[in-house]
């Protein structure tokens, strides 16, 4: 990935710095060394001995990083607030309810267990642009990283709040959604046995009055993360809300800043129709702004509903980095992915499942929303996302051949559709996605250039 003045980011991908755990990139010697670069670039734009807000999700590496980066950002200098298990959100908030210049969450979000990683926020609780991570890269090939020794009284201290900081996110998250909580609806929810399973039955307690609810993947034990359950995984939570009639269910990811959902047959729900709903409601409520934010990964579709409701759509790249820049460019209140990051001003400042996943049940509720044929009625356009391994993804994006092909692609689909592909920011793959009204031709258009992509890999 490139910056605009052309530098290009080796280790940050688009959510942080991720791999197998003690593997690569996600070493403790690693880690260590990004916290010392991450102090010298807050001490370094106007914020010296800053204070870092720290917290992990539920994996077993997740202790062992968190050490060793807490050891590098205190031998630079730095204050640090460990708050243990808790969602990024949580970090998020953590970072403004304490007055902190910065916050690292580790986490690998969806990923497996084996993997972990690193993202680092600003001092508003958001996370960093692409320059800002750049720059921290650079730190790490610098001497400075190695000559800066702070000792003494100098030399940072840790705070330990793992026993009462989430509580305070959970009174946030109440504070942020009112009273309101499940109403009749008969839901549930699971936490892929990661960040969320800390914090979401204190979140019902207070949000409902003996709601009708259910909730799995809740038992974390540091290697079940993401398995089976989750936003990666909806078999599960499907087959649950038809077994046990239920009227919706509620996924969240490792982290819980994502969050997808099922209606009352088990058929998805995603961040497209969620959006679909929240901007509908928020428009209803005069507090939608210029209109809703998505990626160019949405479905075309979704662009037809706000158009026939009146809202206008802006599309920028995807990571929610940039959704969260779009939607105060063009001064929008709402915007998300649709993988299931949602941010939602003024109730959230970042994704975070959680508050969007009760925030889509009351706009359900106010709007007189019927969950159950929200699905018939968005009529998504054809659409095929493939992910492809790859032995390098820059080789592949640059390659003649397949630029060629995706042009023409492009040309023969014209107005009626469109064609992306895109690398992983976290992964070895690259994502192709062909979409348009005519199921054949997506299918046709899609498998050509993964032939294509594919013959370059095993030659």
């Amino acid at each position: 990935m490139s910056d605009a003045a052309g530098k290009k980011r080796c280790l940050f991908g688009t959510d942080g710095v991720r791999d197998i755990a003690n593997r690569g990139a996600m070493t403790p010697e690693m880690a260590l060394r990004l916290g010392r670069a991450y102090v010298l670039f807050l001490t370094e734009r106007g914020f010296p001995r800053p204070k870092i807000v720290v917290g992990r999700d539920t994996r077993r590496s997740g202790a062992m990083l968190e050490a060793a980066l807490i050891a590098g950002m205190t031998s630079a200098g730095a204050d640090v607030v460990c708050v243990g298990v808790t969602p990024t959100p949580g970090v998020s908030f953590g970072v403004e309810l304490l007055r902190a210049q910065g916050g690292a969450v580790i986490s690998a979000s969806h990923n497996p267990a084996e993997y972990n990683g690193i993202k680092f926020l600003d001092n508003s609780g958001s996370k960093l642009s692409d320059d800002s991570e750049l720059a921290i890269e650079e730190y790490l090939g610098d001497n400075l990283i190695d000559d800066w020794r702070p000792s003494g009284g100098s030399i940072g201290k840790v705070e330990h709040r793992e026993s009462d900081f989430n509580s305070s996110y959970v009174e946030r998250v109440r504070v942020s959604l009112g009273e309101e909580g499940l109403g009749s609806l008969k839901v549930v929810f699971d936490c892929a046995n990661g960040a969320a399973s800390t914090v979401l039955p204190d979140v019902l307690s207070s949000l409902t009055d003996g709601g009708n609810f259910e909730i799995i993947g809740a038992s974390p034990d540091g290697l079940n993360i993401n398995e089976k359950s989750g936003v990666m995984s909806m078999k599960g939570l499907s087959e649950r809300v038809v077994q046990a009639g239920y009227d919706i269910g509620i996924a969240y990811d490792g982290d819980a800043d994502r969050v997808l959902l099922v209606d009352g047959k088990g058929r998805p729900l995603d961040g497209d129709i969620i959006l679909w709903v929240l901007g509908r409601w928020l428009k209803g409520k005069g507090s939608l702004g210029a209109g809703i934010v998505t990626t160019v990964m949405s479905n075309m579709a979704l662009d037809k509903h706000m158009a026939e409701s009146g809202i206008k759509t802006f599309r920028c790249p995807v990571g929610d980095r940039y959704v969260l820049q779009s939607m105060k460019d063009n001064g929008s209140s709402l915007g998300g992915e649709q993988s299931g990051h949602v941010i939602a001003f003024p109730y959230t400042k970042t994704g975070d499942g959680i508050c969007t996943g009760f925030l889509f049940i009351r706009a359900c509720i106010e709007i007189k929303e019927d969950i159950q044929t929200l699905v018939d009625r968005f009529g998504r356009f054809p659409q095929k996302l493939t992910n492809i391994a790859v032995n390098s993804k820059t080789d592949i994006m640059k390659d003649d051949n397949i630029l060629a092909a995706v042009d023409e692609a492009s040309r023969i689909l014209g107005d009626s559709g469109r064609i992306f592909l895109r690398p992983s920011g976290t992964e070895p793959i690259v994502r192709l996605l062909v979409e348009c009204e005519d199921l054949e031709l997506v299918e046709s258009l899609s498998r050509s250039i993964e032939e294509k992509i594919t013959s370059l890999v095993v030659n």
